[in-house]
């Protein structure tokens, strides 16, 4: 009897043993289907974002349509300021009969229809004729009707036209006669901009280039 007991739990120890699970593959050191290899790994790593990828294919330096326009400003237009001798280099220079030397006038091929008048060698008006497309930072230019000067310029002071009947006028800005750059408006019969004159007096007032 005892020698079949013996027996009987030494079968069943044989039986655990034969029965033991074997090893799973990530335990015995093999990678499992969810496991990256390394490569890949650092492949994925490289990847920006879709929006940071967008934003490097962006030309570095890239301008908006606005960034340099022609505009006039009571500081002059481009490199010609009010004020200041007409710069050396530049394409602003004097073209045709001068009236005297005290009074030149100067343009530039970069600027048809605009001129400029200097005086004691310096700068002091800058005028947007017939053919130019130059216009103030509000938009106003050549062609511009009366009200859109009076959107932007209120208070300016109301003169009759010197060689055209009402309602052609000048519309010249109330600071003008301290003698700081200033705003004049010329307006035509058709109550539209013919020109737009930036300088300082007596120069800004000029209705026949240097007088």
């Amino acid at each position: 009897m005892k020698n079949l007991l013996t027996a009987s739990i030494l079968a069943l120890a044989l039986a655990a043993c034969s029965s033991e699970p074997a090893k799973a593959p990530d335990q015995a050191g093999e990678p499992t289907s969810s496991a990256m290899p390394e490569e890949a790994m650092s492949g994925a790593e490289g990847v920006a974002p879709a929006s940071e990828a967008t934003a490097t294919e962006m030309p570095s330096g890239t301008a908006g349509p606005a960034a340099n326009p022609k505009v006039l400003a009571l500081e002059g237009l481009g490199d010609l300021r009010l004020g200041q001798a007409v710069p050396s280099g530049s394409s602003w220079a004097e073209r045709g009969a001068q009236a005297s030397d005290a009074c030149r006038t100067v343009t530039s091929p970069d600027y048809p229809g605009v001129y400029a008048i200097v005086e004691k060698g310096k700068v002091q008006r800058i005028t947007l004729g017939q053919r130019s497309q130059v216009k103030l930072v509000e938009g106003v230019g050549v062609g511009s009707t009366e009200a859109d000067v009076k959107k932007w310029f209120a208070g300016f002071r109301e003169e009759p036209h010197k060689y055209e009947a009402a309602p052609a006028k000048y519309l010249t800005a109330p600071n003008a006669r301290s003698g700081d750059p200033a705003l004049r408006f010329e307006i035509g019969q058709d109550g539209k901009v013919k020109m737009v004159h930036v300088g300082m007096m007596p120069v800004l007032g000029y209705v026949e280039g240097c007088s």
